[in-house]
């Protein structure tokens, strides 16, 4: 006969003084971290739900206090687009913004792997000499630049001034790509090298798959600071209404709208929307090679 054996049931003390203050103390942090996010958030976010909800105004309701707009005004957006020259400056910004990233990323990685991989008599000075011109303020050379490019090549009005310098690398494309490089074992390199690959191959076939979030972060970086850049567009193209960007042609927008709030809001959306989805669908490859720079100096 089998005897079952009543088993003492499993009683739980209460909890102590210091285990309920530490408990209270978790969920006060956790209360006042999640607050600080949320009001940074808010703090980040409400500018943009404002410049949307008023680009959704009526002329006369974005002159008022309301918040809400009383009809969505989808059509502001098509009057922004039948403005004239607007197409025109969305063309050459895409211009000026896709091929300075693709020149800046072609010309930059080559001297981001000959610092990071390469060892010659000089690295050292030529890394400082990098490190130097990102130093150095664009206001410094402005006159010299633009004498050359304006007096010399006759290419004021245009946007080849901006693009051109491009394909020759840029300072802080060159020193982040390189602390991004430096992160790769050399082990792989040797590995190629081995096996006969060249200097070239090597980096093709090796160096840039490893690369690739680096690189993004790199792209990423020349793409919103061409599709922001008003100082350039200013210095050369702002005798020629043709070779006007957005952010340039942005201003005279507002000046011809200066009470059409509704109107300047929709431009600005329209500004600012590509660079907001481009970040959106690229941001783990944009964090992650911005993260993995500084691992490895």
């Amino acid at each position: 006969m089998t005897q079952v054996l009543d088993r003492p049931a499993q009683v739980r003390t209460p909890a102590g003084p210091a285990e309920r203050t530490a408990r209270r103390k978790a969920l006060l942090e956790w209360i006042a971290v999640h607050s600080l996010g949320l009001a940074a958030a808010l703090f980040f976010t409400l500018p943009f739900v404002f410049v949307f909800l008023t680009s959704l105004m009526s002329d006369t309701q974005a002159l008022s206090r309301d918040l809400i707009p009383h009809t969505w005004e989808w059509g502001n957006y098509r009057r922004v687009f039948d403005t004239p020259g607007f197409l025109t400056w969305w063309r050459n910004t895409l211009l000026y913004a896709g091929a300075g990233t693709a020149l800046t990323v072609v010309s930059s990685l080559p001297v981001a792997y000959a610092l990071a991989k390469f060892r010659f008599r000089g690295r050292n000075l030529s890394l400082m000499l990098v490190i130097s011109m990102m130093m150095l303020p664009p206001q410094v050379v402005i006159i010299p630049m633009y004498l050359f490019w304006a007096k010399q090549l006759d290419l004021s009005g245009t946007l080849w001034p901006l693009i051109i310098p491009m394909a020759f690398g840029d300072a802080f494309s060159i020193f982040l790509l390189r602390q991004f490089l430096m992160t790769i074992p050399n082990e792989y390199v040797d590995a190629a090298k081995v096996d006969g690959c060249g200097d070239l191959r090597t980096l093709l076939r090796v160096v840039v798959p490893m690369a690739k979030p680096g690189i993004a972060a790199v792209a990423l970086f020349q793409f919103f600071y061409a599709w922001n850049d008003y100082f350039g567009p200013q210095i050369y193209a702002s005798e020629n209404q043709n070779a006007w960007t957005l952010s340039y042609g942005l201003e005279s927008f507002k000046g011809m709208h200066h009470t059409d709030w509704n109107l300047t809001m929709a431009a600005t959306v329209l500004v600012m929307a590509p660079v907001i989805l481009v970040f959106f669908f690229a941001q783990k490859a944009f964090v992650e090679g911005v993260t993995l720079t500084g691992v490895k100096g």
